[in-house]
Formats: C-alpha cells, sequence, structure tokens
C-alpha cells in the first residue's frame, strides 16, 4: 500500500524533529516545518533522502567539518544557507 502525500509529510516532519541529537533536531526540523507542506515530490525526495544519513555525518557536513557526497550537496547546501539565515 501506498502512502499518501499528507502521510509522507507528517512521517518526515516528525522524524525531522525527533533525530536523537539536539542540533539535527532543530536544523532538520526547523528546515521541515517551514517548507515540507509546499515541498514538491522531488524536494521530499531530496529530503527523505538526506534523513536517511546518519546525525553525527550529516551535522558533519552541514556544519563543514567533513564533505558530503556528491549526490547530497546540492539539498545539504540549501539546508545550510537557510538554517544559517534563519539564525
Amino acid at each position: 500500500m501506498e502512502e499518501s502525500r499528507e502521510v509522507r509529510v507528517k512521517r518526515l516532519r516528525m522524524r525531522a524533529g525527533h533525530r536523537g541529537i539536539k542540533e539535527m533536531d532543530l536544523i532538520l526540523g526547523g528546515w521541515a516545518a517551514r517548507h515540507l507542506d509546499e515541498a514538491d515530490d522531488a524536494t521530499l525526495d531530496a529530503f527523505e533522502t538526506v534523513m536517511a544519513e546518519a546525525d553525527h555525518d550529516l551535522y558533519a557536513w552541514i556544519s563543514g567539518q567533513g564533505e558530503p557526497p556528491k549526490g547530497l550537496r546540492p539539498f545539504l547546501a540549501r539546508l545550510k544557507a537557510e538554517h544559517l539565515a534563519a539564525r
């Protein structure tokens, strides 16, 4: 059974705000709260791919302490820029 868009967005929003380390809860949860309702399917796919990564890796990539995989770079750059602008 395929999940509806509404259920997918709710699931992603919940997972984004309850990651395991507070920094990623704030970064991913904040982005999710601002963008998931209006996100197109490609953006939801990209966000879901990012959400599959480990918190410590994501934090290192967003904070510039590590180099993210090439496929994640565009979305992580957007996430980082928007997080910095929202602070």
